[in-house]
């Protein structure tokens, strides 16, 4: 049976979710476990149940909404992404996802389509890490990587803990674990999402099919010098931690772009200064630095050069730095038989398309410990993403609600 998703019903869901926002007119806020978060689960929990899905929310208050399969004691297919949003973010980050999720149960419903084995829509909460700093809250419950104990230890800027937010929230964080999937829990994934990246607007493809996942490593650099008057201090005498920042960031720049993959890439998007005084020498610099590859060895590669480069830089200058770890994410490989399915459907449709690689996470990242995953991608306007600027042509969101529609076909029926 031929059967398309309607791009007015989801558009019209999309501008609908953009309406629960804490800043109209400045981009879209909507954190998880707020009142915001709150009404958009029951506009979508409402369109739910008008379709017959059976509605469920777990301890940390991911939901899932099943669509009944044939034999529905067969592990089901799950679809979705997330609702939860950065500050001043656009309407269609996660969104895409889920509402074309929800588009493709319309679509059995309308047509009494019944699967072989269920379907669920799946809303990851907390994707973002906008409350506590720490990302895909939700799915690291799934895959046993979140405690009662590390709840507790979580804070956001008002001082709370998740576990307090979340408690507050009506859900049940004493039982966490209880979120833990089985591998016989699901049979597999499918997650559809905007690009966040101009490879797919800039080259004129419409869907991308993804491969992997990019690792991160996470490190904060901080540089101990001494803080001295700016007019007084000859300039061989300084120990000034604010040059030899300088110094490194840029050769962490040349290092990645000469010398390791096409894929490996580092920011520094984040520097503090003390005591940030236009008349004084800086006591202490310290910058993040974000390394992301889908090589594992990339990401070892640059931090061993930081590390090589940093002790040469303090024996150059007489400054202190200090390497500390703030996080790790192994690169992901996804699963060649579902990229396969989303391939064969997309060539079957016509649609421009390349195989690429994702330097976002996501939370399929953390479902390919449980099962085999796939993902779609669709263009990001200029590449605009976690911005007001951030932009989806509805036909693109068609087509890869359509590649969707038919991948779950053919893993379902």
């Amino acid at each position: 049976m031929d059967m398309e998703v309607k791009r007015d019903r989801l558009m019209s869901r999309i501008n609908s979710l953009a309406k629960f926002n804490e800043t109209p007119g400045c981009g879209v806020t909507r954190y998880s476990y707020s009142t915001l978060d709150k009404q958009a689960r029951a506009y979508i929990r409402e369109i739910c149940e008008e379709i017959s899905l059976n509605v469920y929310v777990d301890q940390i208050g991911n939901i899932r909404a099943r669509y009944q399969g044939m034999d529905d004691s067969l592990a089901p297919v799950w679809i979705g992404s997330h609702i939860d949003s950065v500050r001043n973010g656009g309407k269609y980050d996660g969104i895409v996802g889920v509402i074309s999720a929800l588009e493709v149960l319309n679509v059995f419903f309308e047509h009494n389509i019944r699967p072989v084995r269920p379907v669920e829509l799946v809303i990851f909460a907390e994707e973002e890490g906008s409350n506590f700093g720490t990302t895909m809250l939700g799915s690291k419950a799934l895959v046993g990587k979140c405690s009662k104990d590390y709840l507790k230890k979580l804070k956001n800027e008002g001082g709370e803990t998740a576990y307090e937010v979340i408690k507050g929230f009506g859900l049940q964080p004493d039982e966490v674990e209880k979120c833990r999937l089985n591998p016989s829990d699901v049979y597999a994934m499918v997650e559809m999402h905007i690009e966040q990246g101009a490879v797919l607007d800039k080259e004129g493809l419409t869907i991308g099919v993804v491969q992997a996942i990019a690792g991160m490593y996470t490190y904060r650099i901080i540089i101990h010098g001494s803080s001295d008057h700016a007019g007084s201090t000859p300039m061989d005498m300084r120990r000034d931690p604010m040059t030899a920042a300088a110094k490194l960031i840029c050769d962490i720049e040349e290092y990645v772009k000469r010398n390791v993959y096409h894929t490996t890439v580092a920011t520094i998007g984040e520097i503090e200064c003390q005591p940030n005084k236009p008349n004084v020498i800086p006591q202490k610099v310290q910058f993040s630095v974000d390394i992301r590859d889908v090589h594992q060895d990339g990401m070892e590669r640059v931090i061993s050069f930081i590390r090589e480069k940093g002790k040469k830089i303090e024996a150059e200058t007489g400054v202190v730095i200090e390497i500390a770890e703030v996080g790790k994410s192994k690169c992901i490989q996804l699963s060649q038989r579902i990229a396969g399915i989303i391939e064969e459907v997309t060539v079957e449709k016509g649609y421009p398309y390349k195989c690429m690689n994702s330097g976002a996470v996501h939370d399929a990242a953390m479902i390919t410990e449980v099962t085999d995953v796939g993902m779609i991608f669709v263009p990001s306007v200029d590449g605009r993403s976690h911005t007001v600027e951030e932009y989806t042509e509805a036909g693109d969101i068609k087509k890869g609600a359509d590649i969707l529609l038919e991948t779950v076909k053919r893993l379902a029926l």
